[in-house]
């Protein structure tokens, strides 16, 4: 029977010689294990979500915690990740990998933590954080390597006008957002020869008509840049890097005004600032947005002249959004905007939603928005956007703007009264625009079908209204079609 030594009888047997008997107990005794690797570096809970559907390939940021920063430098170039800037007093390096190095950064010798570039929120004002639209500027780049902010795209807006002066589109560099400003004309029958969409000076109010206010709030929702209210408010648009290509039809009175705003945008989509001008100062028009239509819904027509020009910017690479419509209803019978309805790839209809002034992704379908018929899912939204008490650009002068109960000012001292709030589903589609323009930036090569796709696959389903229903690739809903719109799961699919 083996007998381990006490440390009495090994002094007695080194006392004695015998270190024959102590090298036969030490061959006696069991083998040890080798040592265990060490455990790999814990990950943030952020940055472990983000990783779960960073697309493969895709770099993003993060903090790498060594035991100090000579092992954090050591592991960003082991993995070959790109260093950004290092917090040398405690041990961090950022830097810029893919999921593969960041995973791999785990077992770099000295790595003790690994952080994700989390969202951080001072007064979040507009509803980016339920869309995760402010996650995905902050986290994720374009295919033009800058935040995936909607930059190299722009977005026809097509409304009752803008004014490009507001501080809401000023640039770093004082240019504005509204990079073609134009204007319908033909909002009555007139000369067939008289030209409807005009070019109008770029600083020149368009929004002053009878429905003024309106296209301004739109546009600020789309591509409003990071703005300082005077009381400390912090706004951003959906896609606060791009470019506005506003299209006044007054009050669209008229479908024709409207139409020949989407006829003037098939025919010069690819360069909105006329020839000559480059892409970067002007991108092409990628996607439009269309925040009106009549009241009560209607039958869907396909022979429209609208239909018409939307399936062809379909296939020339352009995605059309409707707001849904401000109708209410209880299902009983389709209340939806009709062109919005078409069942083309890349033609959206937008239904609206209240995040109860929470940011949260668990809120309610307003009670304004449009439903569908519950027996015909073919008039169903598409899926839906904040759209209730979103705060953007308007004048208080503007009838429109009038209406909203919360005025605030800018960050100038003459910014008096320059932001409101507004709800509708004018409200909503501008979200979905702007995060289509942030899909594009993504990949430049997805059609319109595949934006679309992308979006309705990946939409948080909140649970209030209508149950989903199974139709076709979607589990979607007579009320808010598929559900709240998912800026980073979006990307991730596409």
């Amino acid at each position: 029977m083996n007998r381990s030594l006490s440390p009495t009888r090994l002094r007695r047997t080194l006392a004695a010689g015998g270190l024959s008997v102590i090298t036969a107990a030490v061959l006696a005794a069991p083998a040890q294990a080798a040592p265990a690797d060490p455990p790999p570096a814990p990950v943030q809970d952020f940055l472990a979500e983000q990783l779960g559907t960073l697309p493969g390939g895709v770099p993003t940021t993060v903090l790498v915690h060594g035991t100090d920063v000579a092992a954090a430098r050591a592991a960003v170039e082991a993995t070959g990740m790109s260093a950004v800037t290092e917090f040398e007093r405690i041990g961090v390096v950022v830097a810029s990998g893919t999921t593969d190095q960041i995973e791999s950064a785990r077992t770099e010798p000295g790595v003790t933590y690994l952080e994700g570039n989390t969202p951080i929120a001072f007064a979040q004002e507009t509803s980016n954080a339920a869309t995760r639209g402010a996650e995905a500027v902050s986290t994720l780049t374009g295919a033009n390597g800058r935040a995936l902010d909607g930059s190299g795209v722009s977005v026809a807006v097509i409304d009752s006008g803008v004014d490009p002066t507001h501080p809401y589109f000023r640039d770093a560099d004082g240019s504005s957002a509204v990079v073609a400003n134009l204007k319908s004309v033909c909002l009555v029958e007139s000369d067939p020869t008289t030209d409807c969409v005009l070019r109008v000076p770029g600083s020149l109010d368009t929004d002053t008509v009878s429905g003024g206010g309106h296209g301004t709030h739109v546009s600020g929702i789309v591509a409003g840049r990071p703005t300082s209210l005077a009381d400390g408010g912090e706004l951003t648009g959906a896609a606060p890097g791009a470019s506005i290509v506003s299209i006044s039809t007054g009050a669209v009175l008229l479908i024709v005004g409207a139409d020949s705003a989407l006829n003037w945008v098939l025919e010069n989509h690819e360069a909105p600032c006329g020839a000559g001008v480059p892409a970067d100062v002007c991108p092409p028009i990628k996607v439009t947005n269309n925040s009106y239509g009549p009241t009560g819904g209607g039958e869907f027509d396909p022979n429209s002249a609208t239909v018409k020009l939307q399936r062809a910017l379909a296939d020339e690479g352009v995605v059309t959004v409707w707001a849904a419509g401000n109708d209410g209803g209880d299902g009983s019978a389709s209340l939806t905007n009709p062109p919005g309805q078409d069942p083309t790839g890349g033609i959206l209809s937008v239904a609206s939603y209240f995040d109860q002034d929470s940011g949260t992704r668990d809120g309610v379908v307003s009670e304004y928005s449009s439903r569908g018929a519950a027996a015909d899912p073919t008039t169903w939204p598409d899926l839906a956007a904040p759209g209730e008490n979103i705060t953007s650009s308007c004048r208080l002068y503007l009838p429109i703007c009038a209406t909203g109960l919360d005025p605030r000012h800018g960050p100038g001292l003459l910014d008096v009264g320059t932001f409101n709030t507004i709800s509708g589903t004018s409200m909503a589609a501008p979200h979905v625009a702007g995060i289509v323009a942030q899909l594009f930036q993504a990949d430049p090569s997805a059609t319109p079908a595949e934006i679309e796709a992308a979006l309705k696959a990946t939409t948080h389903r909140f649970t209030d209204g209508a149950p989903y229903t199974s139709v076709g690739d979607y589990a979607t809903s007579y009320d808010k079609g598929t559900g709240l719109v998912d800026v980073v799961a979006a990307v991730a699919r596409l």
